[in-house]
């Protein structure tokens, strides 16, 4: 059991997304260094903004996030992205070490708090467990995209809290979608993933179409976007 419990925490970081919130390039090139390393996949922004932006259209597992950001701090940002139900983890590293700092981190949502100047060493550990743990709850594999929340359990989606009326090939096309998170999904990859490969390219263009319809309808704030000849992008909507 002891062993188990070692492999999964020595593990926890392969191939999983950190989004690095950090507006001192050395310090976030050094850690970014020290997650490569155990094979994260890694995306770098340095403001509060662009922070909150690719929470949303990335859907990190760990956010590593700074608090003094410009635009919007890093309180903001994790109040805002704890608003939407997302469960990313939340490790705040700040120079800001006073307890009133810690609880208020603490009681926003954050899962861990590291002070500057720290040991990256001590920050990939702390990841390991946070996100260790995780791996280790019943897993409830949820899916998220802006307002979008895709449920791959109960095999529901959701705009804003609502629940949307989809057929079996309009959810797969949902999922698709907001697994690729705003980046293009071939006409191909359609009738691969959402139409089970059994159907011929022009039968893409119904399904997509009806699926557009409902999102409109449901104000879900983002856009199915066409792309010419290569397939379709799906798009937050400013």
């Amino acid at each position: 059991m002891i062993e188990e419990a070692s492999r999964t925490i020595d593990n926890a970081l392969r191939g999983v997304k950190v989004l690095i919130a950090e507006d001192e390039p050395e310090i976030a090139e050094i850690v970014e260094a020290f997650f490569k390393k155990e094979e994260a996949q890694c995306l770098i922004t340095t403001s509060g903004i662009d922070a909150i932006d690719a929470a949303r259209w990335w859907c990190p597992d760990l956010l590593v996030l700074d608090i003094r950001l410009p635009g919007r701090d890093g309180l903001s940002v994790l109040a805002e992205l704890r608003s939407t139900g997302k469960a990313t983890g939340v490790l705040i590293v700040s120079a800001l070490g006073d307890d009133i700092d810690k609880l208020t981190g603490f009681r926003l949502g954050c899962d861990d708090y590291l002070v500057k100047p720290f040991n990256p060493l001590e920050l990939i550990a702390r990841a390991k467990v946070l996100l260790g743990r995780a791996a280790r709850q019943p897993e409830h594999r949820t899916l998220g995209f802006g307002t979008l929340r895709v449920d791959l359990e109960a095999f529901r989606a959701f705009a804003d809290g609502v629940p949307l009326t989809l057929t079996p090939v309009e959810f797969r096309l949902l999922r698709l979608f907001v697994e690729r998170g705003g980046r293009l999904v071939s006409r191909a990859q359609i009738v691969d993933h959402a139409l089970a490969g059994d159907a011929y390219d022009r039968s893409v263009d119904p399904h997509i179409s009806r699926l557009r319809q409902k999102l409109e309808s449901a104000g879900a704030g983002v856009r199915l976007t066409s792309i010419r000849g290569e397939g379709y992008r799906l798009d937050l909507v400013a």
